[in-house]
């Protein structure tokens, strides 16, 4: 149950884990609502160099949501972005079908519009990417302070002329995927491919990789149903199941991926169900 209003006013001496905020150009109603929705206190306006009363917060202001750790020094807030940034410039100027991700769900082995389910969404940014090559894809992030920042992001994105069409193919839900995995047979709902990023101890060195990975470990932890997980998404998938997964590490335990993408850093292991849809 939601706490009150006041019930999330901070005390003056009590240091929270994670809490609500803004800047003098965030949306004071849309914090309020963070804060009562999520049951999280709310900080007011504040400096985020100056935050003594947490740890990390969600942190609205003119440029929308962002999950940003407290105190001098820290990096900038963690957003999800589609508009500008990496991905701005991975939409224009991106691979196409010859995308790791992209090779990884089958989209240069067909031109059917795919019904991609991306059961472990995170920021939504490999979603982003198959919904820009034409997949229509269904979004589930069970973590509800990262589901805020994906819809957030997602809603920001819907008023970019050029993102609007993406997003337009994007469906974002709450929750676990795995019930519904395992109950989409039942609904006449199966997807055509699943596509799974649990998470995982990274050991990519990049700046942006690394404050992304820490503020995450630090709300959602490992994934540590990733063998259940695997064996709703086999069960469900039409297709096949793609898994990403660090290039050297080993494979969700269970059946043995069919055949292996691999990257620089990270690779993807493919179970196949049955032949795509011919180009």
């Amino acid at each position: 149950m939601s706490r009150s209003k006041a019930s999330n006013t901070p005390s003056e001496n009590h240091v929270f884990p994670l809490a609500v905020a803004r800047s003098p150009l965030g949306d004071e109603h849309q914090a309020q609502a963070l804060s009562s929705e999520l049951s999280l206190p709310y900080l007011g306006v504040v400096q985020p160099k100056d935050v003594r009363r947490a740890s990390v917060f969600l942190f609205l202001d003119e440029n929308g949501l962002g999950l940003q750790v407290a105190g001098k020094g820290a990096p900038g807030p963690v957003r999800a972005e589609f508009v500008t940034g990496k991905m701005g410039y991975r939409r224009e100027h991106g691979g196409g079908s010859g995308q790791l991700v992209a090779r990884a769900v089958g989209l240069q082995k067909t031109k059917t519009g795919l019904h991609v389910v991306d059961a472990t969404a995170g920021l939504g940014q490999d979603a982003f990417v198959l919904a820009s090559l034409g997949c229509d894809v269904s979004l589930f992030e069970r973590n509800p302070v990262i589901h805020a920042l994906l819809a957030d992001g997602l809603a920001r994105a819907a008023l970019n002329v050029d993102c609007a069409p993406v997003v337009a193919r994007m469906t974002l839900h709450a929750g676990s995927s795995i019930d519904w995995l395992a109950n989409a047979a039942e609904r006449g709902e199966v997807a055509d491919v699943v596509y799974l990023d649990p998470m995982f101890p990274h050991s990519d060195k990049s700046a942006l990789v690394k404050k992304e990975m820490q503020v995450f470990r630090t709300i959602v932890g490992d994934d540590d149903d990733s063998e259940a997980l695997l064996r709703a998404a086999l069960a469900a998938a039409k297709y096949r199941v793609s898994v990403k997964r660090p290039r050297k590490a080993p494979a969700i335990s269970g059946p043995e991926p069919g055949t292996r993408i691999e990257g620089k850093s990270s690779r993807y292991d493919i179970y196949p169900i049955r032949a795509l849809p011919p180009r």
